[in-house]
């Protein structure tokens, strides 16, 4: 019934089509009873909040929090009962921390919220009765043909209508989208594309039909009716006719389009996709020990309430003559006195729980992420890239990482391709002196001397010149000469690829005296030696990842249908039916054994009657509105058949610089590095030797080209049984795709078994969705290791979402593996310093502040569990209201932040040079149950030291002033709080090895500070306060030498076992860290290198002027690279 009514409000479409109906320029037919499709505006929001709900969804959100909502219970409860501590002790810390929260978000979705006002509100072109209307881009809607100028981004997804160029082409960017900066070419139908004029496009009567929107940025499918006089022409419409938000129009004057997806449902706006959330293994532990924590209280609270009851058996102590019970209080409910006791202990122990340290947690990670953006090492000068933070929840992640999967293509290496050899009609060529020489041929020709290419080769290089992507700096095609000298000889074009494999096959092809000079309209001109060849393109059959290959079919000058086909040798041979087929997969394999990337390529002859057939299956493919894919897949696969093989090629992928130093580095530090690449077997083993990931004396297990279950079976029992019996030696596997399916199908226990005892794993041939199986099985499996992803182009992204932690690097492949990582870097090479010194460094950081904050917490509540022995169970509260209040929030926050975003405990470059100390802080060591039971011990026993010590010493009869008055209650509770702040503190100080002048101010100010504060607190008669219950109590207690030397000899008795214990274990069972810190005591660290490299000698104010500097944006790495000078004994 609620549905219906919502389908006849219109809330709720009562049929949600698969397609779209669009009618261009908003003409409605005019007959039946149509109604609009509800299309949504084109705003764009990003952000999160709006004025109206900011407040209850900002609350909502952070209350979801376990130990904001505590808190909020006990506030509830400290306002609804009788408690020994004012509700502000716990109203004003909570407050805090929900203020600084919201104020952060605030103001990063008052941010979004601007960015998305200044988009939404940018000047538009858009064709509205018969002329030119400039409007808001939010007011764009779909049906409205719009105008878009050179150089102007499109404000909506467009469908193509017309361009300033005849054929009704133009030239786009979507470096923004994808990151690719070649240029694309889209293209109109011939039946709009003439339609250059506001006016004649205001008459065009049209309908496109079209599919929902969806995310995939590479697929669309449609077509368009175009009604002309009586009648109607239908045009298929995909991804070369639409032209999408965010790209930018290049080398073309102006295009017009119709708008299909606005707002929130163009593609760029369906990517915002929200990554899940990731969680460190510190967060869980950080949970785990809030749970222990709270039952430490609960258990508290109840063993107070029974003591209290037990001791008020007694009727003297039930009601003593000094506090005679009312009326109500003897006749009311023991069970409700029971519970209101229980939680006025609760009330009264519940800062055990540190409702501070979330925000201070949050804090170092969002500061502490900015060193490394900052760090002058991870930054690469030739590309000006800086490394990347996209989430500061996985800094101390960084730390913890024991599998390592990284792509081969654009990760290990350049992904820039130099043509190396090749293979034409079964005999082998290398490019020398710019012409093609057969294998063997020693004849040294002079650079002038062109000879004439055979007719195989020429017809190959053809083809490599006509199959392709390419696009052509378009000043360069001008001139009646083109690119050619008088001489012949061709001067370098400026070519521009999505793929790098392309590019340099078409310059290769151009050396050697076969040259691409450009498209015009529906041809490709060629020329061969200096003369020219115009052919007609007819179809191109576009490259998917299923078919690995890609075909243009094209009309020769003589009229002759021709298929040219390249791709993936196990794509092209089985498909061949003439050529050197066996010769050139000979040559493949030896291509591929060298490290080359090989690509076959063949080609077929099409007679008339062949290409009418094709022509046709192919329409009624591309309009099909449903299931075009799979339809076009049958064709493709129809027409790329029979084919006669040309030759292959051999392109060399150049591995980036310091690969096998960063994979061996890797290896030292106890992480395995598996390779997961889409190339074929012999190239990635080919690969995986050079950089080091494979080495020679490796034993090369191999599970690949199996088709059974069975036989899969039987290699994987034979592959451990020769682990198991070859143990000393390591092994190195390689296992393929299509192995790895069936082995994750019904042999996923063994398969682990096996990789975990290899020491290196290379999969091959993998698919992006294989690639994310693998990170999720090792993931998953019992021992739940923490793992990183790294790659650089889109297939890797499943990869590097899948993974603990995602590292993008900034290829040549896109930015979809930087938009979805977790952080990224210019070069595999800075992973080593990512890992080994900030990944290190952020982890020993937080795992101190997380167990310190419950080591001070314990400090600080269990002396008032003490203090109820002492008072009968009464609740007295021991300390003062105010310094419960200021306790986390001002007296003992600083010097821990401080600590957790300087704190160096190795010099940097030791940890770089040395991967063998991130062994001791791998499976989270610093955060185990171990470390978390010592710290709380020693708080248990510092707190048991402060309230004995104070009072054995000063507890009793013992006169504070001359004139004989006694210690009293706040007095007492003063002390203890005293000795408290300054142990706390002074804990802190043991623990930090990297003093900076900013850990001096707040260590020793944080305790100057308190005692300011006391004074002026206890000094003065405030007016806005009720009750003053500590007027003059701290100078009296400071006024006692008695109370100072209890002080002082408190402190040193909780401190010192703790320094004993630390030089004991250094010196008996040191750690590797230890030893290298026992070391370089000596030498001392004196800058600041967690931020970025500089000189020697420096002073820390000019490091702090130097980051503060660069927060103000006025220190740029170019500039302090010229600077400094990097050396190994100063930097990082």
């Amino acid at each position: 019934m609620l549905r219906w009514v919502r389908q006849q409000l219109g809330f709720d479409p009562p049929h949600q089509s698969d397609t779209r109906t669009i009618y261009i320029a908003n003409r409605f037919p005019q007959h039946g009873h149509y109604v609009p499709q509800k299309f949504a505006d084109n705003r764009i929001i990003s952000s999160k909040y709006t004025v109206w709900n900011f407040v209850p969804k900002n609350l909502f959100e952070q209350f979801r929090r376990v130990a904001n909502f505590y808190f909020l219970i006990i506030f509830l409860v400290q306002l609804m009962i009788d408690t020994p501590t004012s509700p502000i002790t716990s109203g004003l810390p909570l407050f805090f921390v929900i203020t600084v929260t919201a104020i952060k978000q605030g103001y990063e979705d008052w941010l979004r919220h601007k960015a998305d006002n200044e988009v939404n509100g940018a000047p538009v072109y858009v064709v509205r009765s018969g002329g030119l209307v400039k409007t808001r881009s939010k007011n764009i809607r779909v049906g409205d043909i719009v105008r878009v100028a050179k150089d102007e981004t499109f404000p909506v997804d467009l469908v193509l209508l017309s361009s300033d160029r005849v054929d009704g082409s133009c030239h786009v960017t979507t470096a923004s989208l994808d990151g690719e900066t070649n240029l694309k070419t889209h293209v109109a139908v011939p039946e709009t594309a003439v339609l250059q004029s506001v006016a004649n496009l205001d008459k065009l009567v049209a309908v496109i039909e079209c599919q929902q929107p969806e995310a995939d940025l590479y697929r669309f499918v449609g077509r368009i009716t175009v009604s002309q006089q009586t009648e109607e022409i239908v045009r298929p419409l995909g991804p070369e006719s639409l032209l999408l938000r965010g790209a930018r129009l290049k080398n073309t004057k102006e295009i017009f389009g119709v708008a299909v997806y606005t707002g929130m449902e163009t593609k760029m706006a369906l990517n915002y996709k929200s990554k899940s959330q990731k969680r460190s293994a510190v967060e869980k532990s950080m949970n785990s020990f809030l749970i222990i924590y709270l039952i430490i209280l609960l258990f508290e609270a109840i063993l107070s309430t029974i003591l209290k009851y037990a001791w008020q058996a007694e009727e003297k102590w039930d009601e003593p003559w000094y506090n005679e019970k009312t009326e109500h209080e003897r006749n009311s409910s023991k069970i409700l006195r029971f519970i209101s006791d229980f939680l006025a202990f609760l009330v009264l122990y519940n800062f055990i729980i540190p409702i501070s340290l979330y925000v201070t947690v949050e804090m170092q990670k969002f500061l502490g992420s900015f060193f490394i953006g900052w760090d002058l090492d991870l930054y690469h000068e030739e590309t000006n890239q800086r490394a990347q933070v996209n989430t500061s929840d996985l800094n101390e992640e960084l730390g913890q990482v024991e599998y390592v999967f990284t792509d081969k293509t654009g990760t290990l290496t350049e992904n820039e391709m130099q043509f190396r050899e090749c293979s034409i009609n079964g005999i082998k060529y290398q490019e020398v002196n710019g012409k093609l020489t057969p294998e063997g041929f020693t004849e040294d020709s002079p650079d002038g001397n062109r000879h004439s290419l055979m007719k195989e080769e020429e017809l190959f290089l053809k083809a490599v010149c006509l199959c392709h992507t390419v696009q052509i700096n378009a000043d360069q095609t001008d001139g009646a000469d083109g690119p050619w000298h008088a001489n012949g000889i061709a001067s370098p074009l400026e070519y521009y690829a999505s793929s790098p494999d392309e590019k340099a096959l078409v310059e290769a092809a151009s050396r050697v005296g076969v040259v691409f000079t450009g498209t015009s309209g529906d041809s490709m001109e060629v020329k061969s030696l200096g003369k020219s060849e115009r052919y007609k393109l007819l179809h191109v059959l576009e490259f998917d990842p299923n078919r690995r290959r890609m075909s243009v079919i094209v009309e020769s000058p003589s009229g002759e249908k021709l298929l040219f086909t390249k791709g993936a040798e196990s794509s092209i041979l089985p498909r061949s039916k003439s050529g050197e087929i066996d010769k050139t997969r000979i040559h493949v394999d030896e291509f591929a054994l060298k490290g080359l990337r090989t690509l076959c390529v063949a080609y077929r002859r099409f007679t008339p009657e062949e290409y009418q057939e094709i022509g046709k299956r192919l329409h009624e493919a591309r309009t099909a509105l449903q299931q075009r894919e799979e339809r076009l897949a049958d064709v493709f696969n129809f027409i790329e058949r029979d084919l006669e093989l040309l030759g292959a090629t051999g392109v060399e992928d150049k591995l980036q610089e310091k690969v096998q130093e960063t994979i061996e580095a890797l290896r030292l530090a106890g992480i395995k590095v598996w390779v997961l690449t889409g190339d074929k077997h012999e190239t990635a083993v080919s690969v995986s030797l050079s950089c080091g990931h494979f080495h020679r004396t490796m034993n090369i297990l191999e599970l690949v080209q199996h088709k059974s279950d069975s036989t899969c079976a039987e290699q994987l029992r034979q592959l451990a049984k020769r682990i198991k019996e070859d143990h000393v030696i390591q092994h190195g596997l390689v296992v393929d795709g299509t192995s790895l399916s069936l082995a994750l199908r019904e042999h996923e226990k063994l398969f682990m078994e096996v990789c975990k005892n290899c020491s290196a794993v290379l999969c091959c041939r993998m698919a992006p969705l294989q690639k994310a199986k693998v990170v999720r099985l090792l993931k998953t499996s019992p021992e739940k290791p923490i793992t990183l992803a790294i790659g650089d182009g889109a297939n890797d992204v499943s990869m590097i979402q899948e993974a603990h932690v995602g590292i993008g690097i900034m290829g040549k492949e896109g930015r979809q593996a930087v938009r979805n990582s977790d952080y990224a870097i210019a070069r595999f090479k800075f992973l080593s310093k990512l890992l080994f010194v900030h990944g290190h460094l952020y982890y020993i950081r937080i795992a101190t502040l997380v167990q310190y904050f419950f080591y001070k917490n314990v400090c600080f509540i269990t002396p008032q569990f003490l203090y109820q022995f002492f008072c009968l169970f009464s609740q007295q509260t021991l300390y003062d209201s105010v310094y419960l209040t200021l306790y986390n929030i001002c007296f003992t926050s600083l010097p821990v932040l401080i600590y957790s975003l300087f704190e160096q405990h190795v010099h940097p470059h030791v940890l770089q040079s040395k991967p063998v100390l991130y062994r001791d802080i791998s499976k989270n060591a610093h955060l185990g149950f171990k470390p978390f039971l010592y710290w709380t011990i020693l708080g248990f026993f510092h707190a048991f030291v402060f309230f004995y010590g104070s009072y054995l010493l000063m507890g009793e009869d013992t006169s504070l002033l001359g004139n004989g008055q006694m210690f009293g209650n706040w007095t007492f509770g003063t002390l203890v709080f005293t000795v408290m702040v300054i142990t706390v503190t002074m804990k802190m100080a043991l623990e930090t090895h990297f003093w900076t002048w900013i850990n001096h101010f707040v260590t020793w100010g944080s305790i100057v500070f308190y005692f300011i504060f006391s004074l002026f607190y206890g000094g003065i008669i405030w007016p806005f306060l009720h009750t003053q219950d500590m007027y003059f109590v701290f100078v009296q207690l400071l006024s006692s030498g008695s109370a100072w030397f209890a002080i002082i000899l408190i402190v040193v008795a909780c401190l010192f076992l703790d320094v004993v214990k630390k030089v004991l274990y250094r010196h008996l069972q040191p750690t590797s860290t230890e030893k290298v810190q026992l070391t370089e005591a000596g030498s001392g660290i004196n800058c600041l290198d967690s931020m970025c490299c500089f000189s020697d000698g420096e002073t820390a104010c000019t490091s702090v002027r130097r980051m503060l500097e660069r927060l103000m944006g006025r220190c740029s790495p170019t500039r302090v690279n010229s600077v400094c000078k990097v050396t190994e004994e100063t930097c990082i």
